[in-house]
This record gives C-alpha cells, structure tokens and sequence, in this order.
C-alpha cells in the first residue's frame, strides 16, 4: 500500500477502487475500516502513513514467508454504523485474515461480537478504551496505553505542580465516559475534586453554553477529552470565552494536522502521548521510522505516525509467525506467541490472559513551531 503525502486525497479516493482491483492478487488480506473523511481524517492520515512505511518496506523485501500483505481500506467517516457495515464487508464478502488499526472507541467496541463470531483479530485499534482491555477480548490486540493511564499521568503532572482547580470536558459517548472514568480517578488519587463536568454531543459538537459555563469557574486546566475538528472546536471556543488555563488533551490527538487546525490556539496544549518522541532516535524503532521515511521524501515524523507504524511491525510479526499457509485461528495464535517482543526500543507482550500490549505513556507540549515537545 504506496500513500504519498501529498497526494493523500487522491489515494483516499481511489482507496476502495485499487484495494478491489488488487484483491485477485492478495496474498495475506487485511481489512481496515476507518474514517479517511470525518472528524478524525487529520490524525488518521498520518497513522495511515505511518504504517504504510513499515507495510511498503516488509513487501518491497518480498513481504512476509515470500507473499505481500495486501491491505484493504475502507472509509466509515468515523461513523460507528459504517464501521460496522464495513467490518462485515471486509469480513463476510472479502475474507481478510484480520483487521487493523480501526479508529474510535464505539466504533470498535461496535464490531466486537462480529470479530468474536468469525474469529477475527484486531490488531492496533486506535483507541485505548479500558472496556478493550479489561476484561480481556479474545479477538482484540491492542498495541496503545489505556486513555485512563494516559488521563491519570496528565493529572498527576498537574497536581505536583499545584494545579487544583481542575475541569473536564468530554465527548458523550464510550470514548468520552472511558476518558471521565480515567480523569476522575486521577483527581481521586490526588485527593481533588473536579471543578465542573461538561459534555458534548459527538454528532453535533456546539460549544457556545459550555464555554461560558467554564468560563465562569476560572479552571486553571482543562481536561478535554474527544477528537479531531470537535476538539479544536472546543478549544478555540475556550479561549474566545476567555478560558486562560492550561488545556489537556489525549494521544487520539497527537498529529500535525490537529496542530495546524489549532493555528494560533495551538501553542502551550498539553497532548498525552503514548509512544516515544517523534524525534527520539534513542529508540530503534524510531531511528527505523525516521530513515524509512526519509527515504519517501518525508522530512520528519508525526506521533500519530509513530503509531501507525509500531500498529504494522506487530501486524507483520503475527503473521510471520503465523506461518507460510496462515489462517485466522494461526494467525491468533501467533499473535498470542509474542512474549517481551521488542519492536525497537519497545517491549510487547501478548497471553491469552493479556492483550493489552504497551504500557508506556507521556506528556507532550505544543511549542510556538507547533512541533510536540517532551
């Protein structure tokens, strides 16, 4: 799968067109349903990227036991009932030996018993909902942190440097209700309470009641947990309102393109991570990244980037070991096998009793160049 910068919206629109037209020729099939239009494309076209760097190197070698992984996208413009309806597409009618990287908390929890019923896996969702990890989904192979380890960190850092007046703004839906659960126990463990809880409608984000409203409390942080457009909605909503304090938002959130959508607003955001700096060649896998990239003409790495491309190493893994006749029960099985894998710097365990994968988390800081800083 060859997706070039810029000339992502050509390739999202030939998308489904080129992933058909090469099915003949498919020799590992992996299905992928996620929002290439919608709310959340900014970030979800630099994951893709990301993890085409990693795909597009392992078929240029001669792909994985000698066939290509072959991957066929789907758009559901971040709408958990087209996720849904494509999930059964790429399941039931094209036969893929696993999902990947789907994006949104309903909208995988949404497909969950569809995965469990033809005994798919699902490799690197992009979400890290607590309900896909605890208690653990057979079918569910999570690379990213929990938000709710993510949330607890930011709080945690806030607290320590006296922060107290601490609010929440949430998304209402699964992803939002997992993000609140998180914070509220972060502000449980450091003994505050929280200053005000507002949510928003994910269909119809409308922020002109809510920023008055925490306007009026005088937060010194926010915590504000959705996606992409609604987000930067929200912020800039914040601020002409005349919201002074800090903003915290979660790793759903850590690309370029949420950055540039900022604009002016961009600078002094707090973003929670969960995968090494971007620029961190103290970690192979990014040294790997960054030299792959270069190669494509890329200048540097987002972290919604990283993601994308940490997702393809363990797809790829699995299905190496999986073997050279690989089917969706070997594949689970291989996937299971990985035990402190280490994927450059990073280590990934699998069980039947674990899916949960990486446990690292991090604070990032939007600076003036709109560049994340550790």
């Amino acid at each position: 799968m060859k997706t070039h910068w810029k000339k992502w919206g050509a390739a999202c629109a030939l998308a489904v067109i080129s992933a058909a037209s090469s099915l003949a020729h498919a020799q590992l099939l992996v299905g992928q349903t996620v929002g290439i239009t919608g709310s959340a494309a900014a970030t979800v076209k630099e994951s893709m990227l990301g993890a085409s760097l990693y795909l597009d190197h392992v078929n240029a070698r001669g792909g994985v036991n000698g066939q290509k992984i072959e991957l066929v996208t789907l758009d559901d413009k971040f709408d958990p009932k087209l996720t849904q309806d494509n999930a059964r597409t790429l399941i039931e009618d094209k036969g893929v030996l696993a999902l990947f990287m789907t994006r949104g908390t309903p909208h995988t929890q949404g497909i969950v018993a569809l995965l469990d019923k033809y005994g798919v896996p699902l490799v690197g969702p992009s979400t890290g909902a607590m309900a896909l990890h605890q208690p653990v989904s057979r079918n569910i192979f999570n690379v990213r942190a929990p938000y709710q380890r993510e949330v607890e960190k930011a709080i945690a850092h806030l607290a320590l440097l006296g922060v107290q007046r601490i609010g929440i703004v949430h998304v209402d839906d699964a992803f939002g209700q997992d993000g609140l659960a998180g914070a509220q126990k972060g502000l449980q463990n450091n003994k505050l309470p929280a200053l005000f809880v507002e949510k928003f409608d994910r269909a119809k984000p409308d922020f002109s009641a809510i920023a008055p409203r925490v306007r009026a409390q005088e937060p010194q942080a926010v915590i504000f947990i959705g996606t992409g457009a609604a987000v930067v909605d929200g912020i800039k909503a914040l601020r002409a309102a005349g919201v002074g304090g800090q903003i915290v938002t979660l790793s759903n959130n850590a690309s370029g393109g949420f950055t540039k959508a900022l604009g002016d607003q961009a600078r002094g955001v707090i973003v929670t991570q969960v995968f090494p700096s971007e620029r961190s060649l103290n970690y192979p896998v990014i040294k790997e990244a960054l030299e792959l990239a270069k190669a494509q003409g890329l200048k540097e790495l987002t972290p919604a980037m990283v993601e994308g491309f940490v997702n393809a190493k363990v797809l790829a893994e699995g299905l190496r070991r999986a073997g050279p006749k690989p089917d969706r029960a070997r594949l689970h099985a291989a996937l299971e096998s990985l035990s402190k894998f280490d994927l450059g710097g990073l280590e990934l365990s699998y069980s039947a009793k674990e899916h949960s994968g990486l446990d690292f988390a991090d604070l990032s800081i939007i600076g003036a160049d709109g560049r994340f800083q550790r």
